[in-house]
């Protein structure tokens, strides 16, 4: 996801707009801590290669991808000089890693074995966020000033387009249809990814709508804006809205913990906040503390934790914080 303005850190102060921290109730306790050494400036986004226990780490300012060995919590392995790399996808299918790079508008692919090259496709502008499609093992990717490319990994051809009125931030797939953030617009688009039509428009009822989650059991979408700092959580056919509270700030990731009824907020702010669900719609449980700037993370409901990308800034190095949640 692109940087936004620095003022925008500062929205909630370092914990959150829902309620301050509280040690002895923190909804997610650290478990362990991975260090990143030699990683310098922001990191993007996160992903699983489940059967491997690696994750892929995505730093952008250090035009790099890591390899985490979850078993050992050791770096074990670098992709070096990418421009920009934002989204990660692990297509468990292939054994390989797409890496989409906004600085040269490019989707790489990797081979998982020893993550060499094997392959790489160019958008021309902005290539950011990657979802595979569980159905067919396709990817998708949101890219340039506004549009979303299903691409076939086998042959690396683009397969459909859906045009956008914005550049994409955070999109879920849900079957052939898709919701996706366009906040430059301030707009929600449902679309059919197989059509490439637009399904309907709904205006944000904030601004700058980024992260973005899906409950497939209760088909409802959780939308986090950073101006001002809100949980929004609205019918995902309807867009009717049920729940809008405030967040913590600077929101990059929002995930659904179905078995806990619980929606977790990762955000640069410094914090991670989780709310749970009861009558009448959702309230904060708490927040838990991590770092000014850690605001990329990916909930992993296979292995029940969360990862959390800590960037390095005052003298401290770049992590991964893994946080196990509360029941």
């Amino acid at each position: 996801m692109r940087r936004a303005a620095p003022f925008l850190l500062l929205l909630c102060g370092v914990a959150s707009c829902g309620g301050a921290a509280n040690p002895q109730s923190a909804p997610l306790i650290l478990e362990r801590t991975i260090k990143l050494p030699d990683v310098a400036g922001r990191i993007d986004h996160l992903a699983i290669d489940l059967k491997g226990e690696r994750l892929f780490v995505a730093e952008v300012g250090n035009g790099s991808v890591d390899a985490v060995d979850l078993a050992k919590g050791v770096v074990v392995r670098r992709i070096s000089g990418l421009k920009e790399p934002q989204g990660l996808a692990w297509l468990a299918d292939r054994g390989e890693l797409a890496v989409a790079s906004g600085g040269d508008g490019t989707v790489r692919f990797y081979r998982g074995a020893d993550l060499m090259p094997a392959g790489v496709m160019a958008f021309g502008d902005d290539a950011d966020n990657l979802r595979v499609d569980p159905r067919n093992g396709r990817l998708v990717v949101g890219y340039g000033s506004g549009a979303l490319a299903v691409i076939d990994p086998a042959t690396h051809t683009v397969m459909a387009t859906l045009k956008l009125p914005g550049h994409p931030e955070g999109f879920r797939l849900a079957g052939d249809r898709v919701l996706v953030n366009v906040p430059d617009a301030r707009r929600i688009i449902a679309g059919n990814l197989a059509t490439g039509m637009v399904m309907a428009n709904w205006r944000g009822t904030h601004r700058l709508n980024f992260p973005m989650a899906i409950d497939p059991a209760t088909n409802s979408a959780a939308i986090v804006y950073r101006w001002p700092a809100r949980l929004v959580v609205l019918d995902a056919d309807s867009g009717a809205i049920g729940t809008d509270l405030p967040s913590c700030g600077d929101a990059d990731d929002v995930f659904f913990d179905a078995p806990r009824k619980r929606i977790m907020v990762s955000c640069g702010s410094g914090a991670i906040e989780v709310f749970g669900a009861g009558v009448g719609g959702y309230w904060s449980l708490g927040t838990t503390p991590t770092r000014a700037g850690a605001r990329t993370a990916l909930f992993v409901p296979e292995l029940d934790r969360l990862y959390v990308a800590v960037r390095a800034a005052g003298g401290l190095g770049a992590e991964i914080r893994v946080y196990r949640p509360v029941s």
